[in-house]
C-alpha cells in the first residue's frame, strides 16, 4: 500500500508526521517506510491498520445496534457531497431532515467523490454523495453500501455566439477544434472528459481549469471555451451561455454510500430517503 501522507488525512503533513512518530513510540515498532516520494505501510503498520479497521467496524455496529434498538432518528450524522450535489440537493434534503427529525444533528461538507469515499471508509463521514459517469464507473472499496439518488444529464455549454449555439443537439466530435474548460488535473471528472474525448479520437485542447461549475460557466460566458455541464446544481445560468444536449445522452450517476456495518442505523435510512426525495424535485 503506497500513499502520500498528506492525502491520507485532512491535516498538515507535519501534524501527520508527529502523530505517526508518537504512535510508533507507543507500539515500539516502525509503521511507515519511505517509498520513493511517498510512504508505505510496514508489516507492523499493515497489521495495526487491519486491527483499526476491525475496531472501527465494531464501533459502527455498536452505534447501529443502539440506534436500531431505540428505533429513533437521533444522534449526529456527518455527510459530504461533491459541490453541484451539495448545491442541488443539500438545501432541500437537510431542511427536511431538520423538520422531520429535530433530535438529529446533521453536519455537512463539500468534498470531491474520492475524498468523500475515503472519509466514509475511515469513519470520518457517515455518508457521502458521490458520482460516476455512464461510461466510467467510480471504483468502490469493499465494505460500502450504495443507493441511487438520480441520473443527471449533461449538456455542452458554449458562448451564445458559438457556431453550434442554435442546434437542438450536438456531437462531441464537432468540438475537436474548440478549447475546453475542464476540472483540475487528476480529478475524476477531468479524467472522464479526457477518456471520453480520446475514445472519439479527439485530442482535447485544454484552455482553462476550474473546480466549480459556475466558474467554468463564467469562463464560457467570456467566450474562452466550452465545457460539459451537468444539470444538477448549475442554475442560475450566466448571461451569454447556451447549453445544448449531446446526441450521446451523457449522464452522471449520482448515488450515496455508507459503511455496510452502519446499515441498520435509522439516521442513515432517513438521510438516504431525504436525498432521494430531494432528487425528485430536480430530476
Amino acid at each position: 500500500m503506497c500513499c502520500d501522507t498528506a492525502e491520507v488525512v485532512t491535516c498538515s503533513a507535519s501534524a501527520v508526521s508527529q502523530q505517526m512518530s508518537k504512535l510508533e513510540r507507543e507500539v515500539g515498532q516502525q509503521l511507515l517506510a519511505k517509498n520513493g516520494r511517498g510512504v508505505r505501510l510496514t508489516d507492523a503498520g499493515r497489521l495495526l491498520a487491519e486491527h483499526a479497521g476491525r475496531i472501527l467496524s465494531q464501533v459502527e455496529l455498536a452505534q447501529a445496534d443502539l440506534e436500531a434498538q431505540r428505533g429513533q432518528v437521533v444522534g449526529e450524522l456527518r455527510l459530504s457531497a461533491f459541490p453541484t450535489a451539495a448545491r442541488g440537493l443539500f438545501p432541500t434534503a437537510l431542511a427536511a431532515l431538520r423538520a422531520q427529525h429535530p433530535a438529529l444533528r446533521v453536519r455537512s461538507t463539500e468534498q470531491e467523490p474520492e475524498r468523500g469515499i475515503a472519509g466514509v471508509v475511515r469513519g470520518d463521514l457517515d455518508l457521502a454523495v458521490v458520482l460516476d459517469w455512464y461510461n466510467k464507473p467510480m471504483p468502490l472499496p469493499d465494505g460500502l453500501v450504495k443507493a441511487p439518488i438520480l441520473d443527471d444529464p449533461a449538456d455542452v455549454a458554449m458562448p451564445a455566439g458559438h457556431r453550434l449555439a442554435g442546434r437542438e443537439e450536438v456531437d462531441l466530435g464537432e468540438f475537436a477544434d474548440d478549447e475546453w474548460i475542464t476540472w483540475a488535473e487528476g480529478e475524476f471528472c477531468h479524467e472522464w472528459l479526457m477518456f471520453t474525448l480520446r475514445s472519439r479520437s479527439i485530442e482535447p485542447i485544454i484552455g482553462h481549469r476550474a473546480a466549480e461549475t459556475h466558474t467554468q460557466l463564467g469562463l464560457v460566458a467570456a467566450a474562452l471555451g466550452v465545457c460539459v455541464v451537468p444539470r444538477l446544481g448549475r442554475n442560475p445560468m450566466p448571461a451569454g451561455v447556451v447549453t445544448v444536449p449531446l446526441k450521446q445522452r451523457v449522464r452522471r450517476h449520482v448515488y450515496v454510500v455508507w459503511r455496510a456495518d452502519a446499515d441498520r442505523r435509522p439516521s442513515i435510512r432517513a438521510a438516504v430517503k431525504a436525498l432521494q426525495t430531494a432528487a425528485e424535485t430536480v430530476a
